[in-house]
């Protein structure tokens, strides 16, 4: 079958990496416009196909008319789109035989978006997955063709469940390959997804990472885990003289055998490798790494060599 890639981001890059090297044709990748410097690693995907000397198409709007006739112009069998950053039309669908199937992070309808992985994590789902869906105009509104579902660990981040979630899709998008090319074109295909069940998985903002010190100790822990690497998840440490200093907690746990009565973002322990806070629900947070704001990642008693804090201290 002819293949045309869509995607830019990592969790693209194992399909990708596999359809080239497969039976199939991959002529080109279309891919988002680099926005940093030349060698930037913001373009994995981008990355792979010079790796593999496949054509890179970067484009800003797939949808727009000289774009879709050079798609149209690679006669591709099918579309396969996975953490691509656009959405196509149905023209732009209909420039392939088949139209496309996209590869999605999540047992949909449940966390439709731009970051399923994240906010499953955050929710503290015990459970999530991947789906191939036969693409339509509505954002991740299509059928399902193979779905598969993957536990999540407690000592799952974002960054380590996205790359198991990506090595799952690739048997998922090879399967539902196979469903299209004995495919009639016109009777139903996949499983119809029930919109009543659908939930949001937003993109990510700065902002989302600020902790809120009334949420418990393992709410705040998730946090951390789901918003691994960007926008991290992120607190204000006073100071004597100036404004409170913005750090990233780069490691923590919850400490669930600890309960306290002290307001929520107190410093209630403050000594060798490790801080304690108050959270909500009498919770306590232990912190053993962090990153200030310009600065490396360090562990707490660093950290305390250089910026001391004291006992009753409040985090912001």
């Amino acid at each position: 079958m002819r293949i045309v890639m869509m995607g830019t981001g990592p969790f693209a890059v194992p399909v990708f990496r596999a359809l080239v090297e497969s039976e199939h044709d991959v002529p080109a990748l279309f891919t988002q416009p680099s926005r940093g410097k030349p060698g930037s690693t913001e373009n994995p995907t981008r990355s792979a196909a010079e790796a593999l000397g496949v054509e890179i198409i970067a484009e800003a709007d797939v949808n727009e008319t000289l774009v879709r006739e050079r798609l149209q112009s690679l006669a591709a069998d099918l579309l396969v789109v996975c953490d691509f950053g656009q959405i196509l039309s149905a023209d732009t669908l209909g420039a392939s035989r088949l139209g496309g199937i996209n590869l999605h992070g999540s047992y949909l309808p449940k966390y439709r978006g731009a970051a399923p992985i994240q906010w499953a994590l955050y929710n503290g789902d015990a459970t999530t997955g991947v789906s191939v869906i036969h693409m339509t105009p509505r954002l991740d509104a299509g059928p399902c063709l193979v779905q598969t579902e993957e536990s999540i660990t407690a000592d799952d981040d974002a960054v380590s469940l996205e790359l198991r979630l990506s090595q799952l899709g690739v048997a998922a998008v090879f399967e539902s390959i196979a469903k299209l090319h004995s495919w009639n074109g016109s009777d139903s295909i996949g499983s119809s997804q029930d919109k009543r069940l659908a939930t949001r998985a937003p993109r990510l903002k700065k902002s989302d990472g600020r902790i809120d010190w009334r949420r418990t100790a393992e709410e705040i822990d998730r946090q951390r885990r789901a918003f691994t690497p960007w926008p991290g998840t992120f607190t204000f440490v006073p100071r004597s003289k100036g404004d409170p200093v913005r750090v990233i907690i780069d490691s923590s746990a919850a400490l669930c055998d600890a309960s306290t009565d002290a307001t929520p973002g107190t410093v209630i322990r403050a000594e060798k490798d490790q801080l304690h806070v108050a959270c909500g629900d009498e919770s306590v947070l232990t912190i053993y790494a962090v990153q200030p704001a310009g600065k490396r990642p360090m562990d707490v008693a660093e950290y305390l060599r250089g910026r001391p804090l004291a006992v009753a201290d409040q985090l912001s």
